[in-house]
C-alpha cells in the first residue's frame, strides 16, 4: 500500500477508570518521515517511558521499520487518561498508520491490554467494569487479552473477542482470521464456596452469637469486647455465613473492586461469596481506604457487601481510624489524586474487637488486672464518639466457660440463623418498597425511626426510663430504637414491644 508522507490513523478506543467509573479513551497517531522519534501525548512522563518501550518492542517482533520515521501518539482526553494500559490499541493506530491495516473494523469496539516485550496481551485490571461503561456509552463490541476471557465474559449486552498476541489480533484486523469469543456469562446465582466456618460449631457464647444474628439482620456495625482467646475473632469469621447470599449486582459491584485491585484469579467470573477481610491493626490509611497511583481500593472497599473485621481496634493508629469516618457514612470512599477523582462503594458491616483494657483482663476472675483509671480512660479514649456512635450493636464477651467446651450440645448452625435473618431482611425490603423506608434499619433516619420503630406505650415507658437511668445521648436513643426495630423484624412482628426495647437497652451498651 502506498505510503504519504503524513498519515492520520481513524485512531482506536480503550477505557480508563477512575474508580469504578469508566471513560472512554481515544488513542490516534501520525507517522511522518523525519528523524527517528516517538512522541506520546496524553501520558505521564513515568508512563510514556514504558509504553514506548513496550509497543516499540512488540512492532518489532511484527518487522515493523520505524526506522526515519516520527511517530506521535496522542491519548485523550488527557483529563481521564491518567489510568488505564493502552499499549494495544497504541499499536493498532500506529499499524493502520502506516498503512499495514484498516481500523475499520476496530468502530464501536473498545480494545483492552498489555503488550509484553515478546508481543503477548497481557492481562490488565478493570476488565469488567471497563466493559459495563463501555455498554454505557453505547460500544457494541470489545478486543480483550486471553486471560480476562472469564471476566469479559460475566458482562452481558457487549461482543467480546480475546486475543494472545499483537500478530494474531492484526492477522484478525487485515485478513479477517478468527478470534474467539470470551464466551457465555455465567449461570447465578453462583454457589459460594464452602470454607466459612459455621455458628454450629461453637459452644456457649449465647449473647454474642444473638449479637452477630442481630447485627447481620439489620446492617448493624458490631463492636465486640473480650479479653484474650474470648473468640472475639472466632465470632467474626463467622458472620458472612449468616449474612444474605449475594444478589447478581452485588456480585458484579464486589468482583468489579476486586478486578481494579488486580486480585481477581483468571479462573473467576464472578465472585459468589460475601468478602471477608481482616486487615492487620498496622495498616496504613491507603492501604484501609485505598491510594496510590494509580489509586487502587484499600480494604474497606474490599470488603464492599461484606464484612470488614478490625481486630484490636484500639491499636490502629487515630490517623488511620478517622479514615473510616467517610464510609461510614456515606458508603463510599472519594479520593483525589492530582488531577485524579476515584470512587469506590464501601458498603461494608464492620465488625471491631477490642480488649477491655490494655492489658485485657479486666473483668477476668481468672486472671488481676493491672491498668489504672487513668490508663484505661486513655486506653477507651483512642476511639472517638463519631466512630464508637457508628456501632449500633456492642457485646462483652465473657471469660471462657470451661463447662460450655465441654459440653456435648452445640448452638444454631449457620443456615438456621441465615433464615432468620433472610426473612428480617426481607421485611426491611417490603417497608422500602412502601416507601416507608429507603433503606436497611442501620440507615434509617430519625424521621423514618419515627414512622417504623416508635415502640409501644409499655416499650416507650421502658426506654425513658433507660434514658434518665443510662444517660443515653441522643445517637444511643437512636441506636436503641435502630436496633429495637431489628430485633422486632427478628421476631416477625410489625411493631416494637417492650421485649424489644429492652434486648436492644442491653446490645446498644458496652459495660463501664
Amino acid at each position: 500500500m502506498k505510503q504519504s508522507k503524513n498519515a492520520l490513523c481513524a485512531g482506536a478506543l480503550s477505557v480508563s477508570l477512575a474508580g469504578l467509573d469508566a471513560h472512554l479513551v481515544r488513542i490516534n497517531a501520525t507517522i511522518s518521515r523525519a528523524p527517528t522519534a516517538f512522541e506520546i501525548i496524553g501520558l505521564s512522563e513515568a508512563r510514556q517511558r514504558e509504553t514506548r518501550i513496550r509497543v516499540l518492542a512488540a512492532l518489532q517482533q511484527l518487522n515493523v521499520d520505524l526506522h526515519q520515521r516520527g511517530v506521535s501518539v496522542r491519548v485523550g482526553p488527557e483529563e481521564v487518561a491518567s489510568s488505564g494500559t493502552f499499549d494495544v490499541p497504541m499499536a493498532l493506530t500506529i499499524l493502520a498508520a502506516l498503512g499495514q491495516i484498516t481500523t475499520a473494523l476496530l468502530e464501536d469496539t473498545v480494545i483492552l491490554g498489555e503488550l509484553s516485550l515478546g508481543g503477548a496481551i497481557r492481562p490488565v485490571r478493570g476488565v469488567l467494569p471497563s466493559l459495563r461503561g463501555a455498554i454505557v456509552h453505547g460500544i457494541t463490541r470489545a478486543i480483550v487479552p486471553r486471560a480476562n476471557a472469564r471476566e469479559a465474559a460475566s458482562v452481558p449486552g457487549i461482543h467480546v473477542l480475546v486475543a494472545n498476541n499483537l500478530d494474531e489480533l492484526a492477522r484478525y484486523i487485515r485478513e479477517g482470521a478468527p478470534l474467539e469469543s470470551a464466551g457465555e456469562p455465567p449461570l447465578f446465582p453462583i454457589v459460594p464456596p464452602a470454607a466459612v466456618p459455621d455458628l454450629g460449631d461453637l459452644r456457649g457464647m449465647h449473647a454474642a452469637r444473638r449479637a452477630l444474628e442481630i447485627a447481620a439482620a439489620g446492617g448493624h456495625h458490631l463492636l465486640l469486647m473480650g479479653s484474650p482467646g474470648a473468640g472475639k475473632t472466632t465470632l467474626a469469621r463467622r458472620m458472612s455465613g449468616i449474612l444474605l447470599p449475594l444478589s447478581l449486582q452485588e456480585a458484579i459491584e464486589v468482583t468489579s473492586v476486586y478486578s481494579v485491585a488486580g486480585l481477581l484469579m483468571p479462573e473467576v467470573d464472578l465472585i459468589g461469596a460475601r468478602p471477608f477481610r481482616a486487615p492487620h491493626h498496622t495498616v496504613s490509611g491507603a492501604g484501609l481506604v485505598g491510594g496510590g497511583e494509580p489509586v487502587r481500593p484499600g480494604e474497606v472497599a474490599l470488603a464492599h457487601h461484606g464484612v470488614l473485621f478490625l481486630d484490636e481496634l484500639l491499636e490502629f493508629r487515630s490517623s488511620v481510624l478517622e479514615t473510616l469516618r467517610q464510609p461510614l457514612a456515606e458508603g463510599r470512599v472519594t479520593l483525589a489524586r492530582g488531577r485524579t477523582r476515584a470512587t469506590f462503594p464501601a458498603q461494608a458491616l464492620i465488625v471491631a474487637a477490642i480488649n477491655p483494657c490494655p492489658c485485657g483482663f479486666a473483668g477476668d476472675y481468672a486472671r488481676r488486672c493491672v491498668c489504672s483509671p487513668e490508663r484505661l480512660r486513655a486506653y477507651r479514649a483512642r476511639l472517638s464518639d463519631p466512630l464508637f456512635d457508628h456501632f449500633d450493636v456492642q457485646v462483652a464477651l465473657p471469660p471462657v466457660d470451661v463447662a460450655a467446651l465441654q459440653s456435648s450440645s452445640t448452638g444454631e448452625p449457620s443456615r438456621v440463623v441465615q433464615k432468620r435473618v433472610i426473612a428480617a431482611c426481607a421485611a426491611q425490603e417490603e417497608r422500602a418498597r412502601r416507601g416507608a423506608t429507603s433503606r436497611a434499619n442501620a440507615q434509617l433516619s430519625p424521621q423514618e425511626l419515627e414512622q417504623v420503630a416508635t415502640p409501644d406505650a409499655a416499650g416507650a415507658r421502658l426506654l425513658a426510663e433507660a434514658t434518665e437511668r443510662l444517660g443515653f445521648s441522643a445517637a444511643a436513643y437512636s441506636r436503641v430504637l435502630r436496633v429495637a426495630r431489628t430485633i422486632a423484624d427478628l421476631d416477625g412482628s410489625d411493631g416494637v414491644h417492650a421485649r424489644h426495647v429492652a434486648e436492644a437497652v442491653h446490645a446498644v451498651l458496652l459495660p463501664p
